[in-house]
């Protein structure tokens, strides 16, 4: 009688573990990828910060402004740095007078989340790629 229960433990067990690692995997997964994401999100807004600074300066060019801003990605280690959309707008209204906007659209894309949330949910769309967008304007000088 003892050996049949303790073999029904051990099967038990077995299927305890099927069924919370994939669970555990997701989760620590969805750590490491939203943590790259955040980072990702802060080289973006400090990039379009940096653009916003020089493109304030009076006489600097629209292509100062950019190789600034992808100066800035390339140091981030971002990977799309070289052709992500980086938009600039020198009229901005501030009140009374104009600002420099920078807008830098960025193709994210998540590594490993969308195949192991598959293995939760065959239909998960968790992980699918987004577009981070970061802005900062600045008041021209005068």
């Amino acid at each position: 009688m003892r050996s049949r229960l303790r073999s029904n433990q051990r099967g038990a067990a077995l299927i305890e573990a099927a069924v919370t690692l994939p669970l555990i995997l997701l989760v620590s997964v969805a750590i490491f990828e939203f943590g790259r994401a955040y980072q990702t999100w802060q080289v973006l807004t400090n990039a379009a910060r940096e653009g916003a600074r020089v493109a304030v300066i009076a006489g600097t060019t629209d292509a100062e402004v950019e190789v600034t801003v992808r100066r800035y990605m390339t140091i981030g280690s971002l990977s799309k740095a070289t052709t992500a959309p980086v938009l600039l707008n020198r009229n901005v209204a501030l009140g009374s007078s104009t600002g420099s906007q920078v807008t830098i659209n960025y193709p994210f894309q998540f590594m490993v989340l969308n195949p192991v949330a598959r293995l939760v949910v065959r239909s998960s769309t968790l992980g699918t790629p987004l577009t981070m967008s970061a802005v900062a304007v600045m008041r021209n000088e005068s």
